[in-house]
């Protein structure tokens, strides 16, 4: 999957984790991408977006 051109965004909670965190670009159509910051270029996951809002979702509940 072609993430070029991904936004890139951390949540605003991962400021106590010495900015280590899960990234997520949002703004690719049809594609979700993940990845870990300290690892901006190595491998990242790929969700459809009705799967990442159901993850979300069932994080929020959890």
């Amino acid at each position: 999957m072609d993430l070029t051109g991904a936004i890139w965004r951390k949540s605003s909670r991962s400021s106590g984790n010495q900015g280590n965190c899960v990234e997520v670009a949002d703004n690719l159509p049809g594609v979700v991408g993940v990845r870990d910051s300290k690892h901006p270029h190595g491998p990242a996951l790929t969700f459809t977006p009705d799967t990442w809002r159901s993850f979300l979702a069932y994080a929020k509940r959890s």
